[in-house]
C-alpha cells in the first residue's frame, strides 16, 4: 500500500509535470517537422490530420536548398553570429571586469546603467543605428549587423560576467598581483580560467541571439546574397498572401539545428553560468 502510494505521487508528482513539459516544449518542432514532410496536396487538404503524413516527401527540403539561397543565408548567419559573439563577448568581459573587481567611484551607477541598457528596445535604437549605417555607406553589408549586433549582446553580457566574476575569491587575484602579475595578467591568468562557465553561457546566449536577430537584418541586408536565414525565409518565401509553408518549414527546422546542438553540448555551463550570474550582483 505505501509502495503503490508513493508511485502515485512519483507520478503525479514528477513524471506527468515532465511529460506536459516536453509535450509543450517539442510541439513546434513537431509540427514544423510534419508540415515540411508532407507533399502540397496532403498540406492544404482540410481533411488531413494537421500532425498525420499519409505520404512523406522531402520535396520541400529539396525545393529550399535548389531554388532559394538556403545554404548562402546559413553561411551567412554563422559569420555573422560567430563574429558578433566574438565582440561582444571581448567588449563584456572588459566592461565587466573593472566593475565586478575594482572599486572607484560611480561603479554601482555604471552597472546598473548597464544592466537599464539592456532593456532599451530595438524599436528605439533601429533609426539612429540605421543614420549611423548610411553614413558609414554600409548598407547590404554583412559588417552593418556585425557592428550592431554587439549593442544589444553586450551589456546582457557584461551583466552575465559580472555576477560570474564576483564568484572567484579576490584572494587567488591578490596572490597574482603579489608575486608579479599585473592587472591584465591576473585577470586572463586567473580570473579568466575559473570563469569558464560563465563564458560559455554568455556565449551561447549571444550567439543564439545574433543568428536569430529579424529587426537589423531586415532594415539593412535588403540583397539576397548577403541576407541571413531569418530574412531570406521570410523574404523569399513569403510572396504577397502566398505562404510557402512546406519550405518556411523546412527552413526554420534546418535553422534551429545549429542552435539545438550547441545547447545539448554545453547545457550544463550555460546553466551554472546563467544562476552564478543572477545570484551574485
Amino acid at each position: 500500500m505505501v509502495g503503490e502510494l508513493t508511485w502515485r505521487r512519483r507520478l503525479l508528482g514528477l513524471w506527468v509535470p515532465l511529460a506536459v513539459f516536453y509535450v509543450v516544449a517539442l510541439f513546434p518542432f513537431t509540427w514544423m517537422a510534419a508540415t515540411s514532410l508532407k507533399t502540397n496536396a496532403e498540406l492544404y487538404d482540410p481533411t488531413a490530420m494537421p500532425l498525420a503524413i499519409r505520404h512523406p516527401s522531402l520535396v520541400h527540403y529539396i525545393d529550399l536548398l535548389r531554388e532559394t539561397n538556403f545554404l548562402t543565408w546559413t553561411a551567412n548567419t554563422m559569420l555573422v553570429a560567430v563574429v558578433a559573439t566574438g565582440i561582444s563577448l571581448l567588449l563584456g568581459s572588459m566592461l565587466a571586469y573593472p566593475l565586478a573587481r575594482m572599486r572607484f567611484r560611480g561603479a554601482a551607477m555604471l552597472a546598473v546603467t548597464v544592466a537599464v541598457t539592456y532593456l532599451v528596445p530595438q524599436t528605439l535604437l533601429f533609426v539612429p543605428m540605421a543614420d549611423l549605417i548610411g553614413r558609414l555607406k554600409l548598407g547590404n553589408t554583412l559588417s552593418a549587423v556585425m557592428l550592431t549586433y554587439p549593442t544589444l549582446l553586450v551589456p546582457f553580457i557584461a551583466w552575465l560576467l559580472m555576477g560570474y566574476f564576483k564568484t572567484v575569491p579576490k584572494e587567488l587575484e591578490e596572490q597574482a598581483l603579489i608575486d608579479g602579475a599585473g592587472r591584465f595578467g591576473a585577470m586572463t591568468r586567473v580570473i579568466l580560467p575559473l570563469c569558464l562557465p560563465g563564458f560559455i553561457s554568455a556565449g551561447i546566449f549571444a550567439f543564439t541571439l545574433a543568428q536569430n536577430e529579424f529587426l537589423y537584418a531586415l532594415l539593412f541586408l535588403s540583397r539576397s546574397s548577403v541576407r541571413t536565414v531569418p530574412i531570406g525565409v521570410v523574404g523569399e518565401l513569403i510572396r504577397g498572401d502566398a505562404f510557402y509553408w512546406g519550405q518556411l518549414m523546412a527552413g526554420a527546422l534546418l535553422g534551429s539545428i545549429p542552435v539545438a546542438l550547441i545547447y545539448s553540448f554545453f547545457v550544463k555551463y550555460y546553466v551554472a553560468g546563467l544562476t552564478a550570474g543572477a545570484v551574485k550582483g
